[in-house]
């Protein structure tokens, strides 16, 4: 079906990342739009002041008047506005059938993975935005550079969050596809580590003609996906850290053809490094296709000096200043925007400081990413006493990595882990449930909270100056998160703009 700015698009689900930021987009291209949620979000609220028709619950007369309707992928076929849809004849899509539609004639340029795909392509959306290039973008939550998660732009590029969930990502075919990492999750969508990679093999396949791979051969998944790839006819490209005691031309096959080398921790938080480039280390590469001059990354290039911390994060900007080299861009600007880089939304989002107590959000709801963030979190503030408040995501995940979560803590003093945020899933009848967690972790020794009000008071009675509290959280510990500040600075007699959350 063709896409056209005359159409009323309704969206059920609005006021998730996914549907939100298409929304935006969607408003920004002059279409009418309309969606529904239980509950009206902050994303959702952003839409709505945008110029869309935000309605609370899912009624059947809600589809009246649409031409199409989007569907999350966490509204079930039995939804009464999807049968009231299909009862009149509406197309009604997942975000997958969607998106490819969306993103026609521009240039894709999808980040996927398992981990770090949110900052990645926030990283990249904001470089091209430096770069003058005004790309269209969709991110997984609210860059503070750009202000928005979404943007119709008029330049040439298209940049995408790739979400492997329920295989959203099949419906893309991207000029470029960036993979920062293949580990197992989502084990209610992907019963097994190889249902899982297969997703990102098919992903891999639905490249368009002419295009590459990207991938970070750090980590094991993604070696082995780019090695398939350069079987298969695709451009690939690696990067990573690899073995910094090497040339990059002498790593073998650990070699990256994008390296960052002489990382050093600077007075910003963050990591400083140096980035060098070399495409015949993987035999096989050839130019990058594309209608813009192509050019080499300088050897090295400035140097970047990042300000959101963890050795990760330097893996993320190197895969965007190679994209930006893949376009021909300008790799010494595309460093300084990097530069300037201040983070996304619930990703190391520091959220405020009172009586000497620094409160930060992050996304991380994976062993690997907890190990990560609290990582960062002990590179940036040294010997303060670190709390991470854990919120388990999912109970098929949180069973799943049960094991590998009881030694994600290791560089937290303390921890205290709430209830399992369920999402899509019901309770287990087994009885399974965030005090086992608890029970289960012995480094540190955790402490448990049944609901949000007892992991405040708990904070609000243990807490002392010079603390800093890293809220892990992929559902609603946010709100945590703002109630512990505003506490704090009532009980300190300090002023407070933070906005109490509601589940008092």
């Amino acid at each position: 079906m063709a896409v056209n700015g005359k159409q009323h698009i309704h969206l059920i689900g609005i006021g998730g990342s996914g549907l939100s930021a298409i929304a935006l987009v969607l408003l920004e291209s002059g279409y009418i739009v309309s969606g529904s949620d239980r509950q009206l979000s902050p994303l959702a609220e952003r839409v709505q002041a945008a110029g869309g028709r935000i309605m609370i619950g899912h009624r059947p007369e809600n589809v009246l008047g649409a031409d199409l309707v989007v569907r999350s992928s966490a509204i079930p076929e039995d939804n009464v506005e999807v049968q009231a849809a299909l009862a009149a004849g509406l197309p009604v899509l997942k975000r997958a059938d969607f998106l490819g539609q969306l993103m026609a004639g521009r240039t894709g340029i999808a980040v996927a993975g398992s981990h770090g795909k949110t900052t990645t392509t926030a990283m990249l959306a904001w470089t091209l935005s430096a770069l003058a290039c005004d790309p269209s973008f969709i991110i997984g939550g609210v860059s503070a550079n750009l202000g928005s998660n979404a943007h119709a732009g008029r330049g040439p590029f298209f940049v995408i969050e790739a979400d492997e969930y329920d295989r959203m990502f099949l419906g893309l075919r991207p000029r470029i596809a960036v993979v920062t990492n293949v580990e197992h999750d989502h084990p209610d969508c992907y019963p097994t580590p190889e249902d899982f990679y297969q997703a990102f093999v098919e992903f891999t396949d639905r490249l368009a003609p002419g295009g590459a791979l990207l991938a970070c051969t750090d980590d094991a998944g993604a070696a082995r996906l780019l090695e398939q790839a350069a079987g298969r006819g695709h451009h690939t490209f690696a990067y990573g850290l690899g073995d910094q005691g090497k040339a990059i031309g002498e790593m073998g096959n650990s070699s990256s053809a994008y390296q960052a080398i002489d990382l050093s921790l600077n007075d910003r938080g963050g990591f400083t490094f140096d980035a060098i480039c070399n495409r015949q280390s993987i035999p096989g590469n050839r130019q990058l296709e594309t209608n813009i001059p192509h050019s080499l990354i300088s050897n090295p290039v400035p140097t970047v000096a990042l300000q959101v911390p963890g050795e990760h994060n330097v893996r993320n900007a190197l895969a965007a200043l190679a994209v930006v080299d893949l376009l021909g861009l300008p790799i010494e600007e595309a460093a300084r925007a990097l530069g300037s880089y201040r983070g996304t939304g619930r990703r190391f989002e520091v959220r405020g400081e009172a009586a000497q107590i620094t409160v930060i959000d992050d996304y991380a709801h994976h062993p690997t990413e907890i190990r990560a963030t609290l990582a960062a979190a002990r590179a940036r503030y040294g010997n303060r006493r670190i709390w991470a408040v854990w919120q388990p995501h999912t109970y098929s995940r949180t069973r799943t990595f049960l094991a590998d979560f009881t030694a994600a803590f290791g560089d937290a003093d303390r921890l205290l882990v709430t209830e399992i945020y369920p999402a899509r899933e019901n309770a287990p009848t087994d009885g399974f449930s965030g005090r086992q967690v608890a029970l289960s972790i012995k480094n540190p020794p955790a402490l448990y909270a049944p609901d949000l009000a007892q992991a405040r008071d708990t904070l609000l009675e243990q807490l002392r100056p010079g603390d800093v509290v890293l809220v892990l959280s992929a559902g609603d510990a946010d709100l945590l998160s703002g109630q512990v500040i505003e506490r704090l600075k009532q009980r300190n007699g300090e002023d407070s703009q933070n906005r109490i959350g509601e589940y008092d």
